[in-house]
């Protein structure tokens, strides 16, 4: 298992289109993709998963990756959130 902490850098946070931004990249990778912000824990390919973890500007998560393509996997999700998924 591999992880890294991120900040949410677009504006509005990870509401329906970044959310599904988000889901689209991590469906490409076998690996297990989730989050963790505050207390709880998102499936990041799944866009209710990660609307209901209420991420907004400036939050930090931590991205967890797990399975054959880990590595690949935490660096495509956390390139499309650095890169202000889509705004």
């Amino acid at each position: 298992m591999v992880s890294r902490k991120v900040v949410i850098n677009n504006p509005t946070g990870l509401h329906l289109r970044p959310a599904g931004i988000l889901c689209k990249e991590a469906m490409q990778f076998k690996a297990m993709v989730t989050f963790k912000f505050r207390e709880s824990t998102a499936n990041a390919k799944s866009v209710l998963g990660v609307l209901g973890a209420c991420v907004k500007n400036g939050d930090e998560i931590e991205v967890f990756c797990e399975g054959e393509d880990e590595e690949q996997a935490l660096a495509a999700v956390v390139k499309v959130i650095e890169d202000g998924l889509g705004e």
